[in-house]
């Protein structure tokens, strides 16, 4: 018999739909027989036992929220009768849970570019990044124009990461653009770099070019367009001409998957995100860690709620007191704009399943499987450490790609149940929720984790996007590079002068 119903978790209260269920039709779960009192959607969920008002409603083994009602068995439970607990910060104990992955080393590879410094490459492309937004339309020309002279020969593509700052900003604001300039510069995915300036904005050329410390002088060059007289476009050109020379040299190798540094990102999520492509994900995740790999999962906001499991999986009491520090500081960050912590979940959100930050927190965390953290990052730095990292950003979707990327990450895997179609500044891999929207949707996804709904297992499954995602690494180009959709987005927080 077909399953129309899941339930996550033996504690439940709860279970989801995995098709529309109609007023009437009957539910048989846990040795008793449960009639739907309204008609519920796909992804939504029905409680399997009476609630008084003000009692927890359970879901993945956790609380999801209050019933703000009394509420009855059958009944479809949703964002007008389920209410968050989540309030202020919190005051957190350490209680660390070891676990062993029980995964094989398969000594797998994928063709990517070494570099200098012994980073990897999974593109080879020229960039162009501005150091202030004056020059973004300088920087779009200069791409264009090396585009139409070279067709790419030799290369995978060339891009020009225009934004709006680096001059008037101050203190965090400032810093932020200026590291996450830096991280772009200094990604492996760019063949060769041309940092492009204007010469009076607060992100002076000559301190950008310190922050970036002992770095390759043949691939990353500098042009300050108010110092050249005459022609700045031909002066970038040659400086490009010369980039591209060195960078279409370069030849994909065999390099271990010990190398890959992916990204876990999530948007658009629906009631089917935390029974299918998060849990894939979190099981790529954990196969990645395995192989001595690299996992970062960011999106601080979206970890309220399911914040002590990932506190509690610490390799250290150090690392725990950063994942501390991270969640507190993001709930100061909404505290001190009036905004309550537990107003996250989007309109879309709702429409799909998802009833309150509990409810989505719980689902977004199992990107990250079970492997246990090795590092915490601060938005902006750098990836110092292999195995899971948690990053500090929001769950703004192009914001916190872009940092994922930044922190070196050279593919981002993205699960998203209602469609998007952008791309940050390295491959954006669409991963579908469920079946309808990858047959809906083709053109924006790479990956349908909804073939679990369909009668594929987990088992089945993984070795299937394992190698999807070695192949994406190896060359083959993600949907969001297909369809030319990248950009980058950049954390602001206080004054524009």
């Amino acid at each position: 018999m077909e399953q129309t119903f899941i339930k996550i978790n033996p504690a439940d209260t709860v279970v989801v739909c995995l098709q529309q269920k109609s007023k009437g039709d009957t539910i048989e779960i846990d040795g008793k027989t449960v009639i739907l009192n309204q008609d519920t959607p796909a992804g939504h969920k029905v409680l399997i036992t009476d609630t008084p008002e003000g009692a927890d409603i359970i879901k993945y083994g956790y609380p999801i929220g209050h019933a703000c009602k009394p509420l009855k068995a059958g009944d479809w439970v949703n964002e007008n009768n389920l209410k968050t607990n989540l309030s202020g910060t919190l005051k957190y104990t350490y209680n660390p849970v070891k676990e062993t992955l029980d995964i094989k080393d398969e000594k797998r590879t994928f063709k990517g570019y070494m570099r200098k410094n012994g980073e990897v490459g999974t593109r080879n492309e020229i960039w162009i990044v501005p150091t202030v937004g004056c020059v973004n339309g300088i920087a779009e020309k200069l791409a264009g124009k090396l585009r139409h002279e070279t067709g790419c020969e030799g290369i995978d593509d060339i891009y020009a990461w225009h934004h709006n700052y680096g001059c008037s900003q101050l203190s965090g604001d400032h810093e932020n653009t200026r590291n996450v300039l830096r991280d772009i510069a200094l990604h492996p995915n760019a063949g060769g770099v041309l940092v492009l300036g204007l010469g009076c904005e607060n992100n002076q050329p000559e301190l950008f070019e310190q922050l970036l410390g002992d770095y390759d002088k043949e691939r990353i060059k500098f042009l300050v367009t108010q110092k050249v007289d005459g022609d700045e476009i031909e002066a970038g050109m040659d400086i490009l001409r010369s980039l591209y020379a060195t960078a279409k040299e370069d030849k994909r190798e065999d390099v271990s998957v010990s190398k890959l540094r992916v990204g876990l990102k999530c948007g658009g999520s629906d009631g089917f995100s935390g029974i299918t492509a998060n849990p894939l994900v979190g099981e790529f995740s954990d196969w990645l860690v395995a192989q001595g790999g690299t996992s970062i999962l960011t999106e601080v906001p979206e970890m309220f709620g399911a914040e002590t499991i990932l506190m509690n999986r610490c390799e250290t009491a150090e690392l725990f007191g950063k994942t501390v520090s991270m969640v507190n500081d993001f709930k100061e960050y909404f505290l001190s704009h009036g905004e309550p912590v537990g107003e996250n979940p989007s309109p879309g959100n709702k429409a799909g399943g998802i009833s309150t930050l509990e409810d989505k927190a719980l689902g977004c965390t199992q990107k990250c499987g079970r492997a246990p953290v090795s590092g915490v990052l601060k938005y902006g730095e750098r990836l110092d450490t292999n195995g899971l990292n948690l990053l500090s950003a929001p769950g703004n979707d192009l914001v916190a790609s872009t940092a994922l990327a930044s922190a070196g990450c050279q593919i981002v895997l993205f699960t998203t149940g209602r469609g998007t179609p952008f791309g940050t500044f390295v491959p954006t891999m669409k991963i579908a929720t469920n079946p309808t929207l990858a047959a809906r949707k083709p053109n924006w996804i790479d990956f349908s984790a909804g073939q679990l709904i369909e009668g594929k297992t987990m088992q089945e499954l993984v070795p299937e996007f394992i190698d999807k995602i070695l192949a994406v690494a190896s060359g083959e180009k993600a949907r969001n590079e297909i369809n030319d959709y990248r950009e980058i987005a950049i954390f602001k927080n206080g004054v524009t002068l």
